[in-house]
């Protein structure tokens, strides 16, 4: 039987989970891995401790946290940006991250030089309603 090689999208978010667990001690429920055009955003799912969960419930607590994420991404980048670049085949940038205390999601956005925004939803969409791209010729 032959197996093909994991994609990409399977490699990084493997590496990505097992930076997490290795950092953390805490190992994401799930990893999703998104690319598109000089941006690839992992989401860690339930990727927070139940001590962090809690310490979401106030402001301070949350600020707090949300630095901790954001250094810890930022500071281990070499590592984690080093294998990244090895799959992905190309240079990365800059990386931002943000957690959601509501579901215990991490979020890290690699980016390669593209101009990011970032609009946080409050529910999902189904692909049959996100469908296609549409750019701005003005």
């Amino acid at each position: 039987m032959n197996y093909s090689p994991l994609t990409i999208t399977a490699q990084v978010a493997h590496t990505v989970r097992d930076f997490q667990q290795q950092r953390t001690g805490h190992t994401p429920k799930s990893v999703t891995v998104v690319l598109s055009e000089g941006v690839m955003v992992v989401t860690l799912h339930e990727a927070l401790t139940p001590a962090e969960l809690l310490l979401c419930q106030t402001d301070i607590g949350l600020t707090r946290l949300r630095d901790f994420h954001r250094d810890l991404i930022r500071g281990s980048l070499g590592p984690l940006g080093t294998e990244i670049e090895r799959i992905a085949g190309v240079a990365l940038q800059e990386v931002v991250a943000d957690i959601e205390p509501a579901t215990g999601d991490i979020v890290h956005i690699f980016t390669t030089g593209a101009l990011l925004q970032v609009f946080k939803l409050t529910g999902g969409l189904s692909g049959e309603t996100w469908v296609g791209s549409e750019s701005d010729s003005a």
